[in-house]
């Protein structure tokens, strides 16, 4: 067996995230392109553990740069300027897939599939 397998899975990991800058569990993160969700609160060491797959009842807009509607298998993007940080605006980080619909301009707490 190889020796210089770290995680066996790699799907829960503690990392520095990139944003936000003080993330909080249950937060949507991101470190560089990688997405996930904060699992806890950053240590103090600047630590995050995040999960990279599964699924998350997380904040979703129905916005694609403008009002437009999100449905079910939709990709969503995380894009840290915006709030919530996760829609269908294409200039954000991949995040995953909506397993819910979400109506043009609204914001909906609805299943996310994380990773892709």
């Amino acid at each position: 067996m190889a020796t210089n397998i770290i995680f066996d899975e790699g799907v829960q990991l503690q990392l520095a995230v990139t944003d936000p800058a003080t993330p909080a569990s249950g937060d949507p993160v991101v470190m560089g392109q990688l997405p996930g969700v904060a699992l806890i609160d950053e240590q103090p060491d600047g630590l995050t553990t995040i999960k990279t797959d599964g699924v998350a009842t997380l904040s979703v807009k129905g916005t694609n740069g403008s009002n437009a509607a999100i449905n079910a298998g939709d990709i969503l993007y995380y894009v840290a300027a915006n709030t919530p940080k996760l829609s269908a605006t294409t200039s954000g980080v991949r995040f995953g897939y909506a397993l819910e619909a979400v109506s043009s301009g609204a914001t909906a707490t609805i299943r996310v599939k994380i990773g892709y």
